[in-house]
C-alpha cells in the first residue's frame, strides 16, 4: 500500500534504529535518563530556550502549555480550525477547564489584528482572555506556513495586553524548512512551543515541550498528573536525537513530491480545487456531486490511502517513506480513475 494518510505512519530506519538500540537509558521520572537529558538540553539549545520536556504526544504537550498559562474559566485564542481545538478530544475543556474564543481565518492562520479585537474587557460576564494559540504549519490549511512578520505582529498584541503565546509546532521544521528561518527567531516570540518528532522527522514516538526553566518545572508536575511520566524512554529520545541530525534536510524532497501530487491533482476533471501546497499536506476538493469517501474507496482499490478532510476534500501527506516510485505509481493510479 501506498500510505498517504499521514507523515505519522513512518517506521525507524536501520540507522534509527540502531541508534535506538544502542541508547544509555536510566529513570526520567527520576530525571536520570542521560539520553532523554541530551534531546532536551538540544532542543532548548536549537531555539535559545532555557529548557524543555519530553512527552509521549503532542497533544500532551499542548494540554501541558495550556495548564500551566491558564487558570480555569480562562479563554484560549485561537483559529476555529486548530489541532487544540478540533484534534484533542476537547482537552482544554475539560483538562484545564478553558473557554476557546475561536477566530476565522485564510488557510487556518490569524492576525494581530484579529487577537487584538477579540481580546475580552475586564467584566465578569466574560471569561479572561489568557493565551494564544498558533499551530504552523497549519493542518487544516493544506500545510500553511505563518510569515514571521505576522508572528511578530501577535507577540506586540500578548505583549500589551498581558497575553501568553503559545506554538503547536507539530510540523515546526516543515516550517522552517520552507522558509530557511532559525528556530531562534521562534524561541524569542513564543512563550512555550511544542515540537513533535513523530511526522515528517520520522521518530516513532515523542514530542517536546519548551519554555523557561520556570515553566517546564511546573508542566513537569502536570506530565505527572496526566500520566505522561515515562521510565527508560531514552530509547525512544535516542530516535528524537536521530531524527534532528539526519531527517530535518531531507524533508524538502517531501514538499517536492507534494507540490508534485499537487500539479496532479489540479489535471484530474473530478477535482474542483487544490489548496496552495506550501510543504507536506495536499487538499484537495471533489467537484459538486463527488464524496471524500467515493474517492477514497477509488484509491484503495489502486493500493492508496488518504484521508477525508471534511465534505468533498481529501488530504494527502507526504512523508520519509513515500519515495519517487511511489509518486510515479500514485499519479498513474490517480489519473486512471473515471468519475
Amino acid at each position: 500500500m501506498i500510505d498517504l494518510r499521514s507523515d505519522t505512519i513512518t517506521k525507524p530506519t536501520p540507522e534509527m534504529l540502531q541508534a535506538m538500540m544502542s541508547a544509555e537509558v536510566g529513570d526520567d521520572v527520576f530525571g536520570d535518563d542521560p539520553t532523554v537529558n541530551a534531546l532536551q538540553d538540544k532542543v532548548a539549545s536549537l531555539f535559545g530556550m532555557e529548557a524543555a520536556l519530553y512527552c509521549p504526544s503532542g497533544t500532551m504537550t499542548n494540554q501541558i502549555a495550556m495548564r500551566i498559562h491558564t487558570r480555569p474559566q480562562d479563554e484560549v485564542i485561537c483559529h476555529k480550525y486548530s489541532h487544540v481545538y478540533l484534534y484533542e478530544g476537547g482537552g482544554m475543556m475539560y483538562n484545564s477547564m478553558l473557554s476557546p474564543k475561536l477566530l476565522e481565518g485564510d488557510r487556518g492562520m490569524i492576525s494581530g489584528e484579529q487577537v487584538a479585537e477579540s481580546i475580552n474587557p475586564d467584566d465578569i460576564h466574560f471569561p479572561k482572555s489568557s493565551l494564544v494559540v498558533l499551530e504552523n504549519t497549519m493542518n487544516k490549511g493544506g500545510g500553511a506556513v505563518y510569515k514571521l512578520e505576522d508572528i511578530q505582529e501577535i507577540r506586540k498584541v500578548c505583549d500589551e495586553k498581558h497575553l501568553k503565546l503559545h506554538l503547536d509546532g507539530a510540523r515546526f521544521f516543515n516550517a522552517i524548512v520552507k522558509t530557511g528561518e532559525n528556530p531562534v527567531d521562534y524561541g524569542q516570540l513564543f512563550d512555550t512551543i511544542s515540537i513533535c518528532f513523530s511526522k515528517g522527522l520520522g521518530a516513532p514516538v515523542g514530542s517536546v515541550l519548551l519554555g523557561t526553566n520556570d515553566q517546564i518545572k511546573e508542566a513537569k508536575r502536570v506530565r505527572k498528573v496526566f500520566g505522561g511520566g515515562m521510565r527508560q524512554t531514552g530509547y525512544l529520545a535516542a530516535a528524537c536525537i536521530y531524527a534532528l541530525d539526519n531527517n530535518v534536510k531531507r524533508l524538502a524532497d517531501d514538499h517536492n513530491r507534494a507540490i508534485e501530487i499537487g500539479k496532479c491533482l489540479e489535471e484530474l476533471s473530478f477535482m474542483d480545487e487544490v489548496m496552495p501546497v506550501d510543504t507536506n499536506i495536499v487538499i484537495g476538493k471533489l467537484i459538486n456531486g463527488k464524496s471524500e469517501k467515493w474517492l477514497l474507496e477509488e484509491l484503495e482499490k489502486s493500493g492508496i490511502l488518504a484521508v477525508g478532510f471534511g465534505k468533498g476534500l481529501v488530504r494527502f501527506v507526504t512523508h520519509l517513506d513515500f519515495n519517487d516510485k511511489d509518486l510515479d505509481q500514485f499519479t498513474t493510479s490517480i489519473r486512471m480513475i473515471k468519475d
